[in-house]
């Protein structure tokens, strides 16, 4: 069983990385409460105009009109209310210096682990069944990129006893914000080239 993990051994700081995940949770619950609602709004009337109509290519209500907005048989955003309150409510534990488990940010991992898939995966419907891109589920996909390679990180930093893995994990939590921007790079650019015929239209 792995002990409990806390701030003060100091060879992986906890606090901070709590912290990082109450404000990134914070602003994904955000991102997920909007969802809701304009999913309510929107089945109460066929004819509501959701907030984050922007223009053909950004419209949440182009997305939340599609079979892939409930893959599980209710709206997605459910599952990011439930997702990002576990993450804000884990993060103001470790950001008080509580003492955990190290099962608790294994389990944390690898939560984020599978929500970053599902992101994965709507953010290719999106770009290549759907045609159109969601603001706000833009905003969601941007705090689960950081969330999951943190949690993911941290996770095998505490776990991994002293060796090979454990010298890589710590390398590449040295430069996590250029692994994150890398991602982010990525996503734009294929925003960019799939709808280029729209974009190149503006200005």
């Amino acid at each position: 069983m792995t002990e409990p993990y806390d701030d003060a051994a100091r060879p992986v700081p906890l606090r901070p990385f709590g912290v990082g995940l109450v404000v990134l949770g914070g602003i994904g619950l955000l991102a997920a409460f909007t969802l809701v609602v304009d999913k309510v709004r929107l089945l109460e009337d066929p004819l509501y105009t959701p907030s984050c109509n922007f223009n053909p290519v950004l419209s949440c209500g182009s997305v939340m009109r599609t079979d892939q907005a409930s893959v599980f048989g209710f709206p997605n955003p459910l599952l990011g209310l439930v997702g990002f309150s576990v993450v804000v409510t884990v993060g103001v534990v470790l950001a008080t210096g509580t003492r955990v488990p190290g099962r608790l940010l294994t389990g944390l991992a690898g939560g984020a682990a599978l929500g970053l898939a599902f992101v994965h995966w709507l953010a290719f419907q999106s770009l290549y069944r759907i045609n159109a891109l969601c603001p706000w589920c833009l905003v969601v996909w941007a705090v689960t990129i950081p969330i999951a390679v943190w949690s993911v990180l941290v996770a095998l930093r505490v776990d991994l006893p002293d060796g090979r893995g454990r010298r890589v994990a710590e390398a590449v939590w040295s430069v996590r914000y250029l692994v994150v921007l890398a991602w982010y790079l990525l996503v734009v650019v294929l925003a960019l080239v799939r709808f280029w015929d729209y974009w190149s239209t503006l200005g």
